[in-house]
């Protein structure tokens, strides 16, 4: 039988979907790369926002009624209710099914109706499961599932649950099994990569530090990090990612520039916290990527608070800004507040952020033009003869050339700046 595996949303979750494709084809099963030359089609949903989740029942609600469909992810544990309501569907299964996705589809196929949603909260593949690489060049490597968080806005503790951490010496087997694939990129990915360990009795950096003692040729991408989380292990973190087989990157969400808006939030840092972890990075590392998140229209942010929050952009410049419009996601303590924000009015901040995030985005980029450095080329580009990679900032570069230079680390000089990516000429 043909299936097809298709994972949307974070790194966590496509790490999820790899093993997915690994467990069913050493089960025996085809898998394919279309939805229709498949017999059954698995979705290995994401439903962390309000217009994502649309996306999904609409992605979802196509399918053809001759193909069997399974719904995995975050979707059935988030709103079950509207899923069934909208959606003909044979099997659903929650995040990180591991491979009992095998004996799922064995049974849909037999014509079953198949949900397997107990237990999803607490689970923990083995991280030596099969896997089918979405990206030969790189290995997603999920280090922790669930948080300690309890954000009045977020549904994913809902699929994800709370913190469960792998052993330093899981991680290092995976990567070294990796390694031997031919994997030069890895991304360590969670709900919150900061507070790996904390049930396990160690920490990020002790981990990073394990990590970066293996032989070999490789960096290493660390994921997203709650500032409070990360303020902890501070001192030991900004020391681990002095090795060179570290991005320098820190993708660090702050949410808002307002103080009162961040605890109405459950954020449980404050404006000069994330400031000071943001400072003691580019003190060390000065040529840093820094990616934060903010949200608009959280209720109760008025136009003062707002401002702030467009302050803070203005003062800490981070190189990546993800803006996201304020969303009630259902069962969240957000999704009763009263002091809500008008839609047309969280829209309109909402481009208000995203165009200064864009300003400033140009302006820290250009600083990298006559750079002169490698490039581990880690995409194939849209345009023909293009190729996309990163240099030890993790900055995205195009360079253009005829030779296949998938996979290759390339001597390249950037000689053009937009907003999103840096321009380069390979030299050699």
């Amino acid at each position: 039988m043909k299936v097809f595996v298709k994972s949307f949303g974070c790194s966590t979750n496509l790490a999820d979907g790899e093993v997915l494709a690994g467990c069913l084809a050493e089960a025996g099963y085809q898998i394919v790369n279309s939805d229709s030359e498949a017999d059954i089609l698995i979705y290995n949903t994401c439903a962390v926002k309000g217009p994502t989740e649309n996306r999904m029942i609409e992605i979802l609600r196509r399918v053809p009624t001759r193909k069997k469909l399974i719904v995995a992810g975050c979707l059935p544990l988030i709103n079950f209710e509207r899923l069934c309501k909208e959606v003909r569907f044979d099997g659903a299964v929650g995040p990180a099914a591991g491979d009992i996705i095998v004996n799922v589809v064995e049974r849909v196929l037999n014509d079953e109706k198949i949900v397997t949603l107990k237990g999803a909260v607490n689970s923990k593949p083995n991280l030596s499961l099969p896997r089918i690489l979405s990206n030969p060049v790189v290995g997603i490597i999920p280090i922790n599932y669930g948080c300690l968080g309890s954000c009045a806005y977020c549904c994913v503790v809902f699929a994800r649950g709370h913190l469960r951490s792998y052993g330093i010496q899981e991680i290092v087997e995976r990567m070294k099994k990796d390694l031997a694939m031919g994997v030069k990129e890895f991304w360590l990915t969670s709900q919150d990569t900061a507070c790996y360990g904390r049930d396990i009795g160690t920490n990020l950096g002790e981990l990073l530090w394990a990590l970066c003692a293996i032989e070999g040729d490789f960096r290493i991408r660390v994921g997203m990090m709650t500032p409070n989380v990360a303020l902890d292990i501070l001192e030991n973190l900004t020391h681990a990612f002095k090795s060179d087989k570290i991005f320098k990157f820190v993708h660090l969400p702050v949410q808002s520039g307002d103080n009162k808006i961040l605890k109405n939030m459950r954020r449980f840092y404050s404006v000069a916290d994330f400031k000071k972890i943001v400072d003691t990075f580019r003190k060390n590392f000065p040529e840093l990527t820094l990616a934060t998140d903010v949200i608009c229209g959280f209720p109760g942010e008025d136009e003062e608070a707002f401002e702030k929050t467009l302050q803070l952009i203005r003062e800490v410049k981070p190189d990546i800004v993800n803006v996201s419009k304020f969303f009630a996601r259902p069962g969240t303590v957000a999704a009763k507040m009263s002091d809500t924000v008008p839609a047309s009015e969280i829209k309109c901040r909402s481009a208000m952020a995203s165009e200064l995030a864009k300003a400033i985005a140009l302006e820290r980029n250009k600083r990298w033009v006559g750079w002169v450095g490698e490039v581990l080329i880690d995409e194939i580009g849209k345009a023909f003869g293009s190729w996309v990679g990163r240099n030890f900032a993790y900055k995205p570069i195009v360079v253009k050339s005829e030779d296949n230079l998938f996979g290759k680390a390339v001597k390249a000089k950037v000689v053009n700046a937009f907003s999103t990516h840096l321009e380069a000429e390979k030299l050699g």
